[in-house]
């Protein structure tokens, strides 16, 4: 599910990794894992882990911006427990729910190749395959979205993206999409606390 600490799939992405060994040498710097139980019914989908966050860190959306409104939400919506606190061992724990990215390595300046979504997308099939009571997957942004439909043998033109959207898939699954969280989403309020909060409270009651 997660690829190797020195996964060399992908060149580009390789080469970045060896770079942050030498300017970030106290971060995680090498394939992110998922965070959560694979028992959880809620899996929640980003992009790919940020130079400065999860990279650093080693916990998806954990470090950077991204994260604030994510773990705030999940934390308002009784999807986590405990405190943020922007780094691994705050003791933050997830209830239920599971995090992780499309892609585990950070991309140079947060921008993927499409040979690197594709590298990694059976690490995120078999996170999918691995988890028996899964339900609801959240999408944080179209590149996720896309990237989960085409793991599902899906075709991405048959769903289009839209924030707070919630499609039931043909497998049983519900596809859930929201903006990203992402720092620039926040400070253009192209994505509000309130706009997120109302896209966790919908999959909370999907999953009452």
């Amino acid at each position: 599910m997660t690829p190797k600490h020195d996964c060399a799939l992908c060149p580009r992405l390789v080469a970045y990794r060896t770079e942050n060994r030498h300017t970030i040498p106290h971060g995680f710097n090498a394939p992110v894992p998922g965070f959560g139980e694979l028992s959880a019914r809620l899996l929640v989908v980003g992009q790919a882990p940020g130079v400065n966050g999860a990279n650093t860190t080693g916990r998806p959306f954990t470090g950077d911006v991204a994260g604030r409104l994510l773990y705030a939400s999940l934390l308002k919506s009784g999807f986590a427990s405990g405190t943020y606190a922007a780094r691994a061992d705050d003791g933050l724990a997830l209830h239920d729910c599971r995090i992780t990215n499309a892609v585990r390595c950070a991309p140079p300046q947060h921008k993927l190749q499409t040979s690197e979504i594709h590298n990694c997308r059976p690490f995120l099939a078999q996170e999918i395959a691995a988890m028996p009571n899964l339900r609801v997957l959240l999408a944080i942004g179209r590149e996720p979205h896309e990237g989960i439909l085409r793991v599902l043998g899906l075709k991405p033109v048959s769903y289009k993206f839209v924030h707070g959207t919630m499609y039931e898939l043909p497998n049983g699954l519900v596809l859930a999409d929201s903006f990203h969280t992402s720092q620039y989403n926040v400070n253009t309020r192209r994505l509000t606390a309130e706009m997120f909060e109302r896209v966790m409270e919908n999959i909370r009651h999907r999953l009452s």
